[in-house]
């Protein structure tokens, strides 16, 4: 019974899907501006290239053609043509991207390979290639991709080879409508010259590099700064590259659009202009603090907004999709609706002045963050824009969808997308059954106004598992078996059919991506990357025991495996995520010796502590992903002089630990990095320990406030401001370093830790 009625949900969704997209442009006919400016030829040429950039030898193998004509419904569709005898797989899309598309669902499905983006794909093609005659339409329009913080934390450093890998990841998953975000101060710098700002304004308002998501949403400013020259420079011809490819690959690429926040020196060259002070976000301190917003009443709103568009039009070109966010995690300053209706209708106002056939991309955070967003609320600044023109991004559907809440969003389009990631944290996280199914749902929901998928990461390069899933949605029509799935995913993963492999991904997928919670939040904040006290509790929500054997499984395949690069990076993982739970059993074990005056195990326990510590600094090194000093590497190319990259490093130092001057948002965007572990995270345990053992010795109570004093001064401040130079490549010593760790940590994973990571195991909310 249960599959017959999951086959008529099935033939259900079939012909909804039918139905809707022939209404699709009937529906909202401005959505049909939003479409490939390239000319097909180009698109074809464009892949040919990704292919050699692919398989250098075997790229003759692969005959690619790009036709408009194959889609009816303007969908992205793929066609894969082999016969028996043939010496070429001949690929036709109706995009580049959607030929593309069907070169990984060759890969896939045909090669059992993986590209995937951590730089070590796996594509080993068989040596005659397989026979195949398939041909597949998406069942939505569009592929998203991004987070407005994306940028920030995992992009900021890059330069084109990291880009035109990335772009080439995004075709062969089908994203078809990426964020462009690149590039945008040296835009802004011209319009706040061209109203009389002068220099110093400009540069108190900018932030720094690895801060400017936030900077742009009205969140901060300064703090970071002020942004070099040369970085405005070269990010604009930096985006000039992004853009062309993107658009080259038939993607439609989202510009940003005006918000309406201002730099404070504003009001020197227009003191009567109707502008409100920002609330304060996160405590950042009045330097930093409370951007001025333009009232959407005041004529300064429309004349900043279509200058900046302007700007952006002419030297970046247009696909008539446009982002901007004006109420990221801060309250309007009224709550009154017509107020609400205003704000909506001057931001769009300055987008279509310049652009009549603008849309307008709303990042739906909003909506899951502030309680002040009431339905009524809510449809006021929707219903601002006409229908069609306003496109939501429905940011956490995984676990917090907004759709069904705000009735398919009034009627606007919108699009279903997995968050997952906050701060590109580390850690095996994943609401992979949420992910199966919860797409389909979004579908068949009573009115359902969605028109596509994304994924909105804030950082990326962490449970590549998670978005494969995700965006493998771009060509299902239902959900699947995940156990096979998972099955099939690892044999892609290595290459190989691996009983092992099997075993360690059927572990991961029933544990911890298997999150199900809606009370909690996860946001990387294991104990032993946070500042020491006695208050912090594992963050466990899937049977330890599981994540154990995982690692059991894998370290079964190494012997055989050594030179697997995707093995080697998922065995350095899950050794991660191990120690990590041992650092939570230790923490706890210390803080008991501690209050029983037991000195002996407060030492023994703090000892096996920064033992681990150690140990999972070395087994990082081992692996080129998990490496503070690319990141530090990375960010201080950029600098055209000692000055800028000191600047830089500061940038990048700050970001990954205190997030502000002062620890403003503290180790929201923490790194499991080697580098970070051994020189960041083992120095605050080691303050703490030896903060617990002089309380004792010495008969006094241990003050936590005085602690968080000494240890932001000697550990977390004098990190960001320290210059120790650490590798950018990996140790080289891969199998000794892990096979140590396994055998010397393996082994304490015995009834006491387990029994109390157990007990840990968050429970629902009855």
């Amino acid at each position: 019974m249960r599959f017959l009625k999951f086959r008529w949900k099935l033939l259900i969704l079939s012909i909804y899907i039918t139905i809707a997209s022939g209404n699709f442009y009937k529906r909202w006919p401005h959505l049909s501006n939003i479409r490939s400016s390239a000319a097909p030829v180009v698109q074809a040429a464009t892949v040919q290239e990704l292919l050699g950039r692919l398989l250098p030898t075997r790229q003759h193998e692969f005959e690619i053609h790009v036709d408009p004509l194959i889609s009816e419904s303007g969908h992205e569709t793929f066609r894969l043509l082999k016969r028996p005898g043939d010496k070429q797989v001949v690929v036709t899309g109706n995009s580049g991207v959607a030929a593309s598309s069907g070169l990984n669902y060759y890969f896939k499905y045909l090669c059992r390979c993986q590209v995937n983006w951590e730089a070590h794909s796996q594509l080993n093609l068989p040596s005659t290639l397989p026979i195949v005659n398939v041909q597949v339409t998406s069942p939505d329009r569009f592929k998203y991709y991004q987070n407005v913080c994306t940028p920030g934390y995992s992009f900021v450093w890059w330069k084109w080879e990291q880009w035109e890998r990335h772009i080439d990841w995004m075709a062969l998953n089908g994203i078809n409508l990426p964020l462009a975000f690149v590039g945008q101060e040296a835009i802004w710098e011209r319009v706040w010259i061209s109203l009389g700002l002068n220099q110093t304004e400009i540069d108190q308002f900018f932030s720094g590099p690895a801060f400017l998501p936030w900077n742009r949403m009205g969140n901060m400013r300064g703090f970071g700064g002020p942004l070099p020259r040369s970085y405005r420079e070269n990010t604009l011809a930096l985006q000039l590259q992004i853009l062309d490819r993107m658009r080259a690959f038939g993607m439609t690429p989202v510009l940003p659009a005006f918000a309406g926040f201002v730099p404070k020196a504003i009001t020197r060259l227009f003191p009567s202009a109707n502008l409100t002070s920002m609330s304060r976000w996160n405590n950042f301190q009045d330097e930093f603090c409370c951007p001025l917003m333009l009232q959407p009443n005041d004529p300064l709103f429309q004349s900043v907004g279509q200058k900046f568009l302007k700007e952006i039009v002419n030297e970046f070109g247009t696909d008539h999709i446009y982002n901007c966010d004006t109420f990221n995690e801060m309250s309007p300053s009224s709550d009154e609706e017509k107020y609400l209706i205003e704000v909506g209708y001057a931001t769009f106002s300055a987008m279509t002045a310049v652009d009549p056939d603008a849309i307008w991309l709303l990042q739906g955070w909003l909506f899951i963050h502030d309680s002040f967003w009431t339905k009524e609320r809510a449809k006021a600044l929707l219903t601002s824009v006409p229908q069609g023109r306003l496109m939501v991004l429905d940011l956490q559907s995984e676990l917090s969808e907004q759709y069904s809440r705000l009735d398919s969003y009034f009627g606007q389009p919108f699009i279903w997308c997995m968050l997952h990631n906050f701060g590109g944290t580390l850690g095996l996280y994943g609401a992979a059954q949420r992910v199966n199914q919860g797409v389909s749902e979004a579908r068949l929901f009573p009115n359902s106004t969605m028109v596509g998928i994304g994924i909105t990461p804030e950082g990326i390069n962490q449970n590549y598992v998670m978005y494969d899933l995700m965006l493998e949605n771009s060509w299902r029509r239902g959900p699947v078996n995940l156990t096979q799935w998972i099955q099939d995913y690892a044999e892609r993963r290595y290459g190989t059919k691996q009983e092992h492999a099997f075993r360690a991904w059927n572990f991961l997928l029933n544990s911890v991506y298997s999150f199900n919670l809606t009370n909690v939040k996860v946001r990387g904040k294991y104990v032993i990357c946070r500042r020491p006290s006695f208050k912090l509790k594992p963050l466990i929500w899937y049977q330890p025991l599981s994540v154990v054997k995982a690692w059991d499984s894998l370290f079964e395949m190494l012997p055989k495996m050594k030179n697997s690069l995707t093995l080697q990076h998922d065995f350095v993982d899950v050794t991660r995520q191990n120690l990590q739970l041992l650092g939570a059993f230790y923490h706890s074990q210390i803080v008991r010796a501690y209050r029983r005056k037991n000195l002996k195990k407060l030492l023994d326990n703090g000892q096996l502590l920064l033992d681990l510590l150690t140990d999972l600094d070395s087994v990082l090194e081992c692996n080129e992903d998990f490496l503070l000093g690319k990141w530090i590497r990375d960010a201080r190319s950029w600098g055209e002089s000692k000055a800028e990259s000191e600047l830089y490093e500061f940038n990048a130092r700050n970001q990954i630990t205190l997030w502000g001057p002062t620890g403003e948002i503290l180790d929201y965007a923490n790194k499991q990095w080697s580098g970070v572990v051994g020189n960041y995270f083992k120095p605050r345990w080691q303050l703490f320990i030896q903060s617990l053992v002089g309380s004792l010795a010495s008969h006094q109570g241990f003050n936590q406030s005085t602690f968080n004093k000494n240890v932001f001064q000697s550990v977390e401040h004098a990190f960001v401001l320290d210059r120790t130079q650490f590798p950018s490549t990996s140790s080289g010593k891969f199998w000794q370093v892990v096979k140590d760790v396994y055998e010397t940590w393996r082994p304490r994973f015995n009834s006491n830790a387990l029994n109390f990571l157990t007990k840990a195991i968050i429970k629902h909310p009855k």
